[in-house]
């Protein structure tokens, strides 16, 4: 479904957007821009309806699954739970080390769910996922909360092995067996598999139906009070990223946002993303998304323009103050 969005009207609106505009057809590969002034509901965006990649953006809607379960009082965070060797996922996981440790590792909810936000643990989010109850338990909970434009895949394991053309096995969560694996995989098994995947994602977000979600968030319109200051600080500590949207802020701004990151293939990436909500000096809230589905720029200059991204952001926020 595509979100409803009302052309620019102030001087500063149409300089935002003809500066997004500017962003989005500079970059070579695909990209989609948005943001929203979470006060006056407004969106500028540049591909806002078109479908890209999320990767570990998705997190964040399984940490939504996890604090609407909270509120509804059929979870809770402080319960213990033991990771195990049979927990383990693929890629990027500094919980295995602890997983692999004899008995295993044993935390809270609370501390899977810091961790897959703030470090993008896989094992820590896969866990969560399965207590929620998967994937449909997390599509059930974006649907009750009328979040459109945003598509949940399914899970880690099964969707990177299905990029890479394979179907996933227990023991590639090991060692460096999922990348030996993906070396064996013909090169245009492993190509079709990469472009069916950026032509839809079974994770795909459309930035428009991010921005709104996220500004709902703030607004507290998703979960409870207490629910919501909780995500969103815990959004505040995240690691990952710091030279994406972090790294453009200018001073006295602050953010709150999670990072995505795709595999490679030829010189491209499928997904290089960053998400979040930025609140200027002054208190006001943008709810912001950068999704690239097929980034070919080097990473200083994928960078670079999610920092003129902010900078155009700061300028409106300076322009609306004077109209």
């Amino acid at each position: 479904m595509e979100a409803s969005i009302r052309e620019a009207r102030t001087p500063a609106e149409k300089a935002l957007q003809s500066e997004i505009e500017t962003l989005g057809e500079s970059f070579d590969g695909e990209i989609g821009l948005a943001v929203q002034d979470v006060a006056s509901g407004w969106t500028a965006h540049f591909n806002g309806n078109a479908h890209f990649p999320q990767q570990s953006v998705s997190k964040v809607w399984v940490a939504l699954a996890v604090f609407a379960q909270v509120d509804a009082g059929e979870l809770d965070l402080q319960r213990e739970v033991t990771l195990t060797r049979e927990d383990l996922t693929l890629f990027h996981q500094p919980l295995r080390a602890l997983a692999l440790r004899p008995g295993g590792y044993t935390t809270t909810l609370e501390d899977l769910l810091i961790r897959s936000i703030t470090r993008s643990d896989n094992t820590a989010n896969d866990y969560l996922l399965r207590q929620v109850g998967g994937p449909e338990a997390v599509r059930k909970t974006l649907a009750n909360l009328g979040i459109t434009g945003v598509r949940f895949g399914p899970g880690e394991r099964a969707m990177q092995s299905a990029i890479a053309g394979m179907e996933w096995h227990p023991e590639y969560s090991l060692e460096r067996n999922f990348y030996d694996a993906r070396e064996q995989v013909p090169h245009a098994v492993r190509r079709a598999a990469f472009e069916a995947y950026i032509a839809d994602p079974v994770d795909g977000a459309t930035p428009a139906g991010m921005v709104d979600a996220l500004a709902r968030l703030q607004k507290g319109e998703l979960l409870s009070a207490a629910s919501t200051e909780r995500l969103i600080e815990i959004l505040e500590q995240t690691r990952s990223g710091p030279q994406r949207l972090k790294g453009g802020l200018p001073s006295g701004w602050s953010i709150g946002h999670k990072t995505g990151t795709g595999q490679e293939l030829d010189g491209m990436q499928a997904g290089y993303n960053d998400v979040g909500l930025i609140t200027a000096p002054s208190g006001r809230t943008y709810a912001v998304a950068v999704l690239m589905g097929r980034a070919k720029q080097s990473l200083p200059e994928r960078r670079s323009l999610m920092h003129k991204f902010v900078a155009a952001i700061a300028e409106y926020e300076r322009q609306a103050a004077d109209d």
